[in-house]
């Protein structure tokens, strides 16, 4: 099926009426709105308006709680650890990147720590928003222990969750961004394939008994099967390593010692001024310098190389001048059914 072109700014308005359809309050319906939009702008559209879907059943179940604040469990100069109250990630992120900006500014590093947080969205916008700012920053988030999706790469089960990490550096120009899964997919692009009726790569996924398999439905199916690690060993082995820090700092919950962890993100990260090490103007002189060497060198296509975060920038951007998103159609059917649902 052909994909759906929507212009932005409807796209906005339609996904903020649903949410507060939904019993979201209208300013924290608008951000996490924004978010949605700005992911499906950038073609990261598993971080899109898609997860509307899975929002609205949080908030049923109560795993969301829609006008959550936070609280500051504990605060030093440099550190932070906050309970989210099950608040959306993209309000409560918002929150904590602002805060940890002035401390690091303050103090030239904070770390914070969160617990109990809705689904923050794509990890890149809000490092990338410490960088536009000057700043560097890295983030990592996992999934409370909840969402074992990811098998160890001599497994079948599932025994991790995607477990993303995203850093960002700022230049004289645009900032170095990366933003990935440590597994071979994020969950959000499977649901995708799943909601548009399309096969997933090869090397995607196995089934419950460790069979290669290009089915988005085996994630749901009874025994489920599970997405496969970034790079084998590698990526279980980071993701290992960030769900003890993410999960053990923050006070929530890594698989799988019986606790009743709730469907939330558990969210570290770590904000740097450069003026308190060798000097912003290095640091921006040093990492420009990286990016545009890597712009200039030679590549296999007629495609100049992309230093990370280009190809999302330039989607965005690409996007905006068009005014319109492509989803697909599935994807957009499943969404007014929605919103016609909450309507009744």
């Amino acid at each position: 099926m052909p994909p759906v072109s929507i212009r932005p700014a409807q796209l906005r308005r339609f996904a903020s009426d649903l949410l507060s359809s939904a019993g979201v309050p209208r300013g924290a319906a608008e951000q996490v709105a924004d978010s949605l939009v700005d992911a499906n702008l950038c073609e990261h559209d598993s971080h899109g308006v898609q997860r509307l879907l899975e929002y609205v059943e949080l908030i049923r179940s109560r795993d969301l709680q829609p006008a959550a604040e936070w609280e500051e469990l504990e605060r030093g100069p440099s550190f932070l650890v906050v309970d989210a109250h099950r608040g959306f990630g993209q309000v409560q992120c918002r929150r904590l990147v602002a805060r940890l900006v002035e401390m690091a500014r303050a103090n030239g590093v904070a770390v914070g720590a969160m617990r109990e947080c809705g689904h923050v969205g794509r990890l890149g916008e809000w490092v990338e928003s410490a960088a536009l700012q000057g700043l560097a920053a890295w983030m990592s988030v996992t999934d409370n222990g909840t969402q074992l999706c990811v098998a160890h790469p001599e497994g079948a089960t599932g025994l991790l969750g995607t477990n993303p990490v995203a850093v960002a550096a700022p230049t004289s120009g645009p900032p170095l961004v990366v933003d990935m899964s440590t597994s071979v997919a994020a969950s959000g692009k499977v649901t995708k394939h799943r909601l548009a009726g399309l096969d997933c790569p090869r090397g995607w996924l196995q089934d419950a008994a460790g069979a290669p398999t290009t089915d988005p439905a085996v994630l749901q199916a009874d025994p489920p099967g599970t997405l496969l690690s970034l790079g084998g060993f590698k990526g279980f082995g980071l993701a290992t390593l960030l769900d003890a820090l993410v999960g053990g700092l923050s006070g929530g919950h890594c698989p799988d010692g019986g606790e009743s962890g709730s469907m939330t993100n558990n969210v570290l990260m770590t904000v740097i001024d450069p003026d308190r090490f060798a000097g912003r103007e290095h640091f921006a002189r040093q990492a420009t310098q990286l990016a545009e060497f890597i712009r200039r060198s030679p590549a296999r296509t007629d495609e100049p190389l992309a230093a990370p975060g280009d190809r999302s920038r330039q989607r965005r951007a690409a996007n905006v001048n068009d005014d319109s998103i492509r989803l697909d159609e599935g994807v957009w059917r499943a969404l007014q059914e929605l919103a016609d649902r909450l309507k009744d």
